[in-house]
């Protein structure tokens, strides 16, 4: 969708320095990843940075994509 890149794009005028708009974009990226996956991004995003330090392996680290997360409820 157009929309969502259109209204971040006035809103990344603001990035100060190079490392603050690729910030942006990653997150940007993350978010818009969750919500093609039928993830509530705010919800996935949560479960992610909750369960983000206890991961030790590859395995952990791709469990927590928003492609092996169901919708309902994320795992």
């Amino acid at each position: 969708a157009i929309r969502p890149f259109a209204i971040g794009r006035k809103a990344w005028l603001f990035s100060d320095t190079p490392k603050g708009a690729t910030a942006s974009a990653q997150i940007y990226s993350l978010v818009e990843t969750a919500k093609l996956n039928g993830q509530e991004p705010y919800t996935w995003l949560r479960h992610v940075l909750e369960r983000l330090p206890h991961a030790a392996s590859v395995e952990d680290y791709e469990a927590l994509l928003p492609w092996n997360c169901s919708p309902e409820m994320p795992r």
